[in-house]
C-alpha cells in the first residue's frame, strides 16, 4: 500500500525533498562516487599487499568508505600505513576505471577464487553483471565510478574493526578497513580534525578521567555502574526532570521490572520485537522476563478502575529501567547498553484532546533539549507504513495534529514517508551536539494499537464506553545514551549547575585549612557543590588538576585572603578574577546556575 498523505503534505513533501536535493544532489553524489573509487584502490592495493585476503564489498557510506576482506591475520596499524603507500603508488599511476558488461558465467570464472563474489553472482537477476577493472585488478560492481585512480587527490584510511559478512552474526567474522576520501586536501584534514576532537570528547575516555561511570566485563557488557560523581550528575538531571514534569501536569509512576510473559502476549511484544528481548525465568512454574519497555504497565495501571471522559488526559511519566538484548557488536559505552533507563510517559487522550496534547509534548522536548544546552535539531516526521493497524481516518488525523505542532512553532522538519511505526505516526528529534553530530533522544509517536489490545476505555459524555489515543513520548531518551551525549557535547565540562563539583577551594599552606573548611561548609549551606584540596602542594599543581577535572571555579585562599575573609577566583578555563568577597560570589553562582538552566521553544 503507497502511504497516504493528509492535505497538503505531498507537496510539504515535495518541497523538503526539492530543496534538499537542489542543495546537496551534486556534491552528496560526487563524493560517493569518490569515496566507491577510493574503496576499489583499496581493495586493490590490499590484493596486490595481501593476496591471500578474500574480497567482499566496498561502498561508500556517510563520511567516508570501507571494504570487507577476508583474512586470517588482523590488519595492524602497520598494515594500513603499507596500504596506503600502494593507494598512493595505484593513484600516481592514474590507472582508467573501465566498466565492462558480462554474462554470469563469465563473471564466474573471473572470480572463482573469490567465494563472496560468487555468491553475490548468484544472486543476481539478470543474465548480464557489470565488473569494474582498474590495472590488473577486477570487482564486482554496478558504478560507477571516476574516470581514472589519478582523480583520488586526498584520502585517509582510518581503522579496522570486526564485521559479519551480510551484517549476520551467524556468518564469518570479516576484517572491515575504514577509510574516507574528499575532494580538497584542505577538506580532508578539517574533517580529520573533527575526527581528533571527537577523540578528545569520547565519552568513554573521559567518563574514566573523570570518574563518572565505568562498564566492567565482570558485570555484564552493556551493563553501567555510576560512580559517584556521574551519579550526581544523574540525580541533577532527574531531579530536573521530575519537577519540570509535575509543572507540565504529569504524575510520576513506578513499575516492577519483571513481568508475566503472557503481559507481553497481548502487547505484541512477544511477536513484534521477542529478538530483543531477554529469555523468559521461571518463577515458580510461571515465566517472568525482564521488562523492555514501560508501556504495559501504565496500560495496566490506567485499566486498574473505570475512566471517566472528564478525567483525559492523564499523563503518566516514568524513569523506567528497561532490558533489551542487544548484540555485543553494536554496543558501545553509554550509547548502546542493554540495561538503560528510559524518559518515558504515556497520555491517554480523547481525539478531540489530541492536537493540544502533541502540541504541549512538541513544546516540552524542545524545552528539556535546549535547557541542557542542546539548540539545534534535524526533525523528522514518519509517516504511515503498509503494514499499518487503525483506521485511515485516524492515521489521518494523527499524522495532522503531529504536522500541525511542527509548523504552529516554525520548526524545520523532514517527511520520512512510510517510517511510521505500525501503531501510528511519531515524530523524532535528533539533537546536534557541538560537533554538528546527530544523536536520536527525543521521539513522539501516537498510539492506536495497544489501547485496542487491552480494551482500555472511558465512559464518554453520551454515557457509553469509547477508546482513548495513547501517546509515547520520551524527551531525553534513556538516561545513559543522554548522559553520554552531554560529556561528548561539553567534552567533560559540564556546565555550572550540572557540574558535580561547582568550587574547589585551594590552600597555599596548611595555615589556610580552617578558613578552606569554613568557606566550603558555607558553600554547601548555600546548595553549592565545593569540595578542598589540603594537599602539601604547590598551588600551581592543584590549579592544574583542577583543570584537568573540568572543576568550573577553583578558590585559592593565601594568608592575605584569611586576612580579609576575601578568595582569590579562577575559572577552569584560565580566567583570573581577582578576590572577592565569598557572598557576592555565591550570589553570581546562583546567578550563573539560573541563566545556565531553562530553554525556551522560540528563542
Amino acid at each position: 500500500m503507497v502511504p497516504l498523505f493528509i492535505d497538503g503534505m505531498q507537496e510539504t513533501y515535495s518541497k523538503h525533498m526539492s530543496q534538499r536535493q537542489e542543495k546537496n544532489e551534486g556534491e552528496s553524489n560526487g563524493l560517493e562516487i569518490l569515496r566507491h573509487s577510493t574503496s576499489h584502490i583499496m581493495a586493490q592495493a590490499v590484493k596486490e599487499l595481501y593476496p591471500d585476503s578474500k574480497i567482499t564489498i566496498g561502498p561508500a557510506i556517510k563520511d567516508g568508505f570501507y571494504y570487507d576482506f577476508d583474512r586470517d591475520k588482523p590488519f595492524t596499524t602497520e598494515d594500513l600505513e603499507k596500504i596506503e603507500k600502494r593507494m598512493e603508488e595505484i593513484i600516481r599511476v592514474d590507472i582508467p576505471f573501465e566498466r565492462i558488461e558480462t554474462s554470469k558465467n563469465k563473471a564466474r570464472e573471473i572470480f572463482k577464487n573469490e567465494m563472496y563474489k560468487i555468491e553475490l553472482i548468484n544472486e543476481i537477476q539478470d543474465e548480464k553483471v557489470s565488473v569494474y577493472k582498474q590495472g590488473d585488478f577486477v570487482d564486482l560492481c554496478r558504478g560507477p565510478h571516476l574516470s581514472s585512480t589519478g582523480k583520488v587527490k586526498a584520502f585517509k584510511l582510518l581503522s579496522v574493526a570486526g564485521s559479519y559478512w551480510r551484517g549476520d552474526e551467524k556468518n564469518k567474522m570479516l576484517q572491515r578497513i575504514y577509510g574516507t576520501s574528499f575532494f580538497t586536501r584542505e577538506d580532508l584534514e578539517k574533517y580529520l580534525n573533527k575526527l581528533d576532537e571527537a577523540k578528545r570528547r569520547d565519552h568513554r575516555k573521559l567518563g574514566k578521567d573523570l570518574d563518572l561511570f565505568s562498564v566492567d566485563e565482570d558485570i555484564g557488557s552493556g551493563l553501567v555502574n555510576w560512580h559517584p560523581k556521574g551519579a550526581l550528575v544523574r540525580y541533577i538531571i532527574e531531579n530536573f526532570w521530575r519537577e519540570e514534569h509535575y509543572k507540565n501536569g504529569y504524575q510520576i509512576v513506578y513499575s516492577p521490572h519483571i513481568a508475566k510473559v503472557s503481559l507481553w502476549h497481548t502487547s505484541g511484544h512477544m511477536s513484534f520485537y521477542k529478538d530483543n528481548m531477554y529469555s523468559p525465568m521461571d518463577i515458580e512454574g510461571v515465566p517472568y522476563i525482564v521488562k523492555p519497555m514501560n508501556c504495559p504497565f501504565h496500560i495496566k495501571m490506567y485499566k486498574s478502575r473505570l475512566k471517566s471522559y472528564r478525567e483525559l488526559p492523564i499523563r503518566w511519566a516514568e524513569l523506567g529501567t528497561v532490558y533489551r538484548y542487544e548484540r555485543s557488536g553494536v554496543l558501545h559505552g553509554l550509547l548502546r547498553v542493554r540495561g538503560f533507563t528510559q524518559d518515558d510517559a504515556h497520555i491517554f487522550c480523547r481525539l478531540d484532546q489530541l492536537n493540544d496534547e502533541i502540541e504541549r509534548v512538541l513544546h516540552f522536548t524542545i524545552y528539556m533539549l535546549r535547557s541542557f544546552g542542546f539548540n539545534e535539531f534535524d526533525i523528522y516526521l514518519s509517516t504511515m507504513p503498509e503494514g499499518y493497524v487503525g483506521t485511515i481516518s485516524n492515521w489521518e488525523k494523527a499524522t495532522g495534529a503531529l504536522k500541525g505542532a511542527l509548523e504552529k512553532f516554525g520548526l524545520k522538519y523532514d517527511i520520512d514517508p512510510g517510517a511510521g511505526v505500525f501503531y501510528g505516526p511519531k515524530i523524532d528529534v535528533k539533537i546536534k551536539d557541538s560537533l554538528e553530530r546527530t544523536w536520536q533522544c527525543s521521539t513522539i509517536q501516537v498510539d492506536f494499537n495497544l489501547p485496542e489490545r487491552f480494551n482500555i476505555t472511558y465512559i464518554g459524555e453520551d454515557n457509553s464506553p469509547h477508546q482513548p489515543i495513547m501517546i509515547h513520548r520520551a524527551l531525553l531518551g534513556s538516561l545513559e545514551r543522554f548522559f553520554g551525549c552531554l560529556i561528548e557535547h561539553y567534552a567533560g565540562a559540564f556546565p555550572l549547575w550540572l557540574a558535580p563539583v561547582q568550587v574547589k577551594i585551594m590552600t597555599i599552606t596548611d595555615r589556610q585549612n580552617d578558613y578552606a573548611r569554613k568557606i566550603v561548609k558555607y558553600l554547601s549551606d548555600s546548595g553549592i557543590r565545593g569540595e578542598t584540596d589540603l594537599r602539601n602542594e604547590k598551588v600551581g599543581f592543584k590549579i592544574r588538576e583542577a583543570q584537568m577535572e573540568k572543576i568550573p571555579y577553583m578558590l585559592i585562599v593565601g594568608d592575605r585572603e584569611v586576612e580579609s575573609e576575601t578568595i582569590s577566583v579562577r575559572k577552569r578555563g584560565g580566567e583570573d578574577m581577582g578576590k572577592v568577597n565569598i557572598e557576592k560570589f555565591i550570589e553570581n553562582i546562583k546567578e550563573e546556575c539560573t541563566v545556565n538552566k531553562g530553554g525556551v521553544l522560540n528563542s
